[in-house]
């Protein structure tokens, strides 16, 4: 049997607090382990005051923003998918480049959306 994480039974409070570091740990590695996340987040940086201030609404800003947040989620998952398959393997391998292949995918849609929502939104 697998072995579990000492810190898996803990709840409340301790729980949180644990979590709250484990995304801390993760944000700061993506940011300085990835160039594409860290270009993200300065686009984010810059796109999400300015959702602030052209939005007329709240479900406008909410669109705006949401799609910004999502292409950095996407990319944090990207990021650990590749992780993962380069500590199983460096060695090329078809299901290896297929996993990372679908990962960059998914940003790149993930990008096509905010593109799409920008533009729908200021247009309209």
């Amino acid at each position: 049997m697998a072995e579990e994480s000492p810190f898996k039974g803990q709840t409340g409070l301790r729980r949180l607090w644990n979590a709250l570091g484990y995304s801390r740990a993760g944000l700061r590695a993506a940011y300085e382990a990835e160039d594409a996340f860290r270009q993200e987040v300065w686009l984010a940086l810059v796109l999400i005051p300015l959702a602030c201030v052209l939005a007329t609404g709240g479900i406008e800003r909410a669109l705006l923003i949401g799609s910004v947040l999502l292409v950095l989620v996407v990319e944090l998952i990207n990021s650990a998918i590749e992780a993962a398959v380069d500590r199983v393997s460096l060695e090329h391998h078809p299901l290896a480049g297929r996993a990372k292949d679908v990962g960059s995918a998914a940003v790149l849609i993930a990008l096509l959306n905010v593109l799409v929502v920008w533009v729908s939104v200021l247009l309209s």
